[in-house]
């Protein structure tokens, strides 16, 4: 129903499940109960991709495989994606939706350590920008207003240009970049 964008109204999802609304009710309390299953869905598969993803002797890499492990996540799961971010209804679990994004603070904060990033880098705000700017690139191209064509550039572009301004040497962190990119599925995006 999510793929056809057709309403997805009690009635509607019984009727092309071939269930009874009492199912709805007994499993999930009702809609809002399987709303938030299917958000909390979203967020299991996303933590499941992102766990993946192994940590390197790079924490820059790491932030680009994540970053691209996320997107090919949102890119194979698009109406599933956009479900996750409908905040009409709370998550079961929270801890679950946060562990990427504490994935990413971890790696942020490991290149601090390393040097790669500015003593004066805050891992956290590194981190928000990543995922944020990512999540833009992703809902321009999940909802037709960019082809598809257009992330791997502009993903890693945008994810360079962060960690530079972060404080990483401009060709150490392009060459991490690319690097990270490639680890998940070459060619995929």
């Amino acid at each position: 129903m999510l793929a056809h964008r057709e309403v997805v109204t009690l009635r509607a999802l019984v009727d092309s499940v071939g269930t009874s609304t009492m199912a709805v009710y007994t499993h999930f309390g009702g809609m809002a109960g399987l709303w938030r299953a299917v958000r909390q869905e979203g967020f299991i598969r996303l933590a499941k991709q992102l766990a993946l993803v192994e940590v390197s002797a790079d924490p820059v890499t790491d932030l680009m495989a994540l970053g691209a492990a996320y997107t090919r996540n949102a890119i194979a799961n698009p109406y599933l994606y956009r479900a996750m971010f409908d905040t009409a209804v709370d998550l079961e679990d929270p801890a679950v939706a946060d562990s990427g994004f504490q994935r990413l603070v971890e790696a942020a904060a490991r290149a601090k350590q390393l040097g790669r990033f500015a003593a004066a880098c805050d891992p956290v705000s590194v981190a928000t920008q990543l995922w944020a700017a990512g999540h833009g690139l992703i809902m321009l191209v999940l909802t037709g207003v960019l082809p598809v064509e257009v992330v791997a550039p502009n993903a890693t572009g945008t994810a360079a240009a962060l960690f530079v301004a972060a404080g990483d040497d401009p060709e150490r962190c392009r060459q991490s970049v690319l690097d990270g990119w490639a680890l998940q599925e070459p060619g995929a995006l």
